[in-house]
């Protein structure tokens, strides 16, 4: 009776430990998740407003809702409200990705719905949805000491688009992917600046004269799966 007592005890904890490798192995393959925000009710803690204008942002079951700036965040000017920032985690030699779930219907030329790793008003890479010549694009950019260049322009079949940022110790590469299509590179660049990045929503060149409400979903960071 002991022994096959210890029979099963050890059958057991054997089984128990190929569940909890299972688990883990799937965990590191899949990427561990630091930070998930679906804004529901509430912005989660740790994100803070540059320029804050309460009247023009909400959040409910749907999430985040900001009207759109007409001031701008691309070259020198720097004057749109409600730029939304939260500390990035310290890569430690390691590489993550940031996601972000947006939708906007844009009618202003360079209205635009942007996720940007953000140093401060001068430095920062964007990749967002943008509304350019009339028509709808996900646009990467880069700003270094103010000085804007637009690393691409591309055409974009919907509103509604999830956009990801991978970072690594010096390098950031921009995506984007659509209910109907899978992930689409979308360019790369060197990071503008060395110090403590931010991680960003910024929503800014709307209408002066309409309110127009850009709406985020869910924004989630985690380390990027090593291949």
């Amino acid at each position: 009776m002991a022994r096959n007592r210890r029979s099963r005890c050890r059958v057991f904890v054997l089984a128990t430990l190929a569940t909890i490798t299972g688990l883990t192995a799937g965990a590191a393959g899949d990427g561990e998740v630091l930070f998930r925000d679906t804004f529901k009710g509430k912005l989660a803690d740790g994100w803070t407003w540059v320029r804050e204008d309460p009247k023009r942002w909400r959040v409910g079951e749907r999430g985040l809702e900001v009207r759109i700036h007409h001031g701008n965040m691309w070259g020198p000017a720097n004057d749109a409200k409600n730029v939304l920032v939260r500390p990035a985690p310290d890569l430690g030699g390691k590489a993550i990705e940031v996601t972000a779930s947006v939708e906007n219907h844009p009618t202003n030329q360079w209205e635009q719905v942007d996720l940007v790793w953000y140093y401060d008003d001068g430095h920062m890479v964007k990749v967002g949805e943008e509304l350019v010549d009339g028509k709808l694009s996900v646009v990467m950019g880069r700003e270094e000491n103010d000085r804007a260049r637009t690393i691409s322009i591309t055409p974009l079949d919907s509103e509604t688009v999830m956009l990801r940022l991978t970072v690594t110790a010096d390098r950031i590469r921009g995506s984007f992917k659509t209910p109907k299509a899978d992930w689409r590179d979308v360019g790369a660049c060197d990071l503008p600046a060395k110090g403590k990045p931010q991680i960003s929503l910024q929503f800014y060149r709307g209408p002066e004269d309409a309110e127009h409400w850009a709406r985020v979903s869910e924004v989630t960071v985690k380390w990027l799966a090593e291949r």
